[in-house]
């Protein structure tokens, strides 16, 4: 996890081929409220593409994505 970043909430979307882990993402996020910052944990590459366009569609903030070995940690804020 980013040192900087202290996520409220963490999807673990791990094994789950696109665009699965943007449908459990989508999911929770309307369940969450504003200033939720959440963690989606993905081994999914097209999820680095696809849950950026989202958020920037859906209003919420991007804060980071981090590269791990074979997988993606994705942080962001509810609006």
């Amino acid at each position: 996890m980013s040192d900087a970043i202290s996520p409220d909430v963490t999807i673990d979307s791990r094994g789950a081929t696109c665009p699965g882990p943007l449908m459990d993402l989508i999911g929770k996020v309307k369940t969450l409220e504003p200033g939720t910052v959440v963690e989606l944990q993905t081994t999914a590459r097209n999820s680095t593409t696809d849950v950026p366009e989202w958020l920037e569609e859906a209003g919420h903030d991007l804060l980071e994505i981090e590269e791990l070995d074979d997988e993606w940690r994705i942080y962001l804020e509810v609006n």
